[in-house]
């Protein structure tokens, strides 16, 4: 009886003690599987800006992946985008990942890396929408993602340091200013 007891506040104390995971500070301890294969390694980026864009094919904001990939284009020296395809609002990506990217290259020529698709937001969260909508995890801010191509820049040191909603182009002078401040 006594043993049972033992065992059981053992067990108890595994089951409610927190996650021995070391915590993760920048996005450089992120990986995540790419559109078509392989896989996207955050830790690759050090040393430039990272523009995290939740994208959508049939969307009023889709165009807008026309103004990312200029961007992406302009700035490739100081800038990375990587889009991330989510169906989470009005099911505006149902595709798959062979349909999204043909529809990325033909319409929009994009080149910039696009990972596999996500949840952005509710109980099947992808970790990486965690750490960027969470200050506990991110260090800057709690967010929301609001609507798709909502803007997340990440700073140099992997550090989040802006965030942006779907109504700011991806050529907006704030952005602009952020990609470019020392």
């Amino acid at each position: 009886m006594r043993l049972s007891i033992l065992l059981m506040f053992g067990l108890f104390s595994i089951l409610s003690s927190p996650k021995s995971e070391a915590k993760v500070t920048t996005i450089y301890g992120f990986k995540v599987p790419g559109l078509m294969g392989g896989t996207i390694d955050f830790s690759q980026f050090k040393g430039k800006k990272i523009l995290v864009v939740n994208t959508a094919s049939k969307c009023y904001f889709t165009p807008q992946y026309e103004g990312l990939e200029a961007l992406y284009k302009q700035y490739k020296d100081r800038l990375v985008i990587v889009g991330f395809p989510a169906n989470n609002f009005g099911h505006q990506e149902p595709g798959n990942s062979g349909e999204i990217e043909e529809f990325c290259k033909k319409n929009y020529g994009v080149s910039f890396p696009m990972a596999e698709k996500v949840s952005v937001k509710g109980a099947d969260m992808a970790p990486i929408y965690h750490w960027l909508t969470e200050k506990s995890q991110n260090g800057y801010k709690d967010s929301k993602v609001g609507w798709n191509f909502q803007k997340y820049l990440i700073d140099e040191n992997g550090k989040l340091i802006a965030v942006f909603s779907s109504m700011t182009k991806p050529n907006a002078k704030k952005i602009v200013e952020a990609i470019l401040k020392k």
